[in-house]
């Protein structure tokens, strides 16, 4: 997928980035993990490794504080692990023995990194555990409406793995326009990307949602994270033969054609959309607007943070 990507895949046109916190960052969030129980496995671990979610997190927030880069990391190891424990024992393809658990992690949302509430049952699962705890820490250090709106993206991330659940169950790929809208959910960006703008003092945040086209490149800069990791993705998938939830297999099915054919059909959705993304975003910045120009350059950072990251990661070989 390196080759195919280098050659049909537009660079983004931006600058690579990388914090120079990431080397101090790593261990930290291993250890955390390890320390949660997060990885139950050796061999867990080492796929947990592999992702190197603390250089995930320097390339697509490069201008983060050490703890700032830190949550976000951690934020990308809790995603990778329960990614991961829903692929291989099959939690992610049984709704009904994946809605307790969404059930026990949306009690945990609610409470907003609160304590629990009094005579309330304790439930010792590694995913909660580490969920609290991203909540905990993001109700210390940002204002609340970014604590609700990363609260609101989680709940929103848990119920479109359902989504992705029963569509396993029934082996159905899904149409095109659904799939669209639900990536936006199952990939974990919305609540990364809040994560971010907490590191950069919330202004992105408040940019985008006092302008209605700067949430529409923020929609654009989701997608093209979302589709840049279904290409990169695909090899893996198709080796472990897994299910329909890749825009190449979804576009394959929509026009009838080969899943070869797929492929470049999602290079050129992916062009297209970054070229659309480069026309708003010079729009937006005519206006010589300080804070939009610190909201682009947050969402720059992680176009081309997630496509440098993608071609490195061990995840996907």
């Amino acid at each position: 997928m390196r080759a195919f990507a280098l050659e049909w895949l537009t660079r983004p046109p931006f600058p690579e980035r990388v914090s120079a916190h990431v080397a101090r960052v790593a261990p930290q969030s291993v250890r955390w993990a390890a320390d949660l129980g997060l990885v139950g496995s050796a061999a867990a671990a080492r796929r947990l490794g592999r992702a190197n979610a603390a250089e995930l997190a320097g390339r697509a927030c490069p201008d983060a504080g050490p703890e700032q880069l830190r949550l976000l990391a951690d934020l990308f190891t809790w995603l990778f692990s329960f990614d991961d424990r829903c692929d291989d024992d099959g939690l992610g393809g049984d709704p009904a023995r994946l809605a307790p658990v969404v059930g026990q992690l949306l009690g945990v949302l609610d409470r907003c990194g609160g304590p629990a509430p009094p005579g309330s049952v304790t439930v010792a699962d590694p995913a909660a555990a580490g969920l609290h705890d991203l909540c905990a820490r993001v109700r210390t250090h940002g204002p609340p409406r970014l604590l609700l709106r990363f609260a609101a993206q989680m709940r929103e991330y848990l119920l479109a793995l359902l989504w992705e659940a029963a569509n396993r169950e029934r082996a159905r790929v899904p149409a095109l326009a659904e799939y669209l809208q639900m990536r936006r959910h199952t990939a974990g960006v919305r609540p990364s990307f809040t994560l971010t703008d907490l590191a950069y003092g919330g202004l992105a945040e408040a940019t985008c949602r006092a302008d209605l086209d700067a949430s529409h490149l923020d929609d654009l800069a989701v997608d093209l994270v979302c589709w840049c990791n279904d290409v990169f993705s695909y090899a893996k998938e198709r080796r472990q033969g897994r299910d329909g939830h890749n825009l190449i297999v979804v576009l394959a099915r929509a026009a009838g054609r080969e899943e070869q054919a797929g492929l470049h059909d999602a290079a050129r959705r992916f062009n297209t959309g970054l070229r659309a993304y480069l026309e708003l975003e010079s729009a937006l910045l005519a206006g010589g607007d300080p804070d939009t120009l610190r909201f682009v350059t947050a969402r720059r950072a992680w176009i081309r943070g997630s496509y440098d990251w993608s071609l490195g990661a061990g995840r996907y070989r």
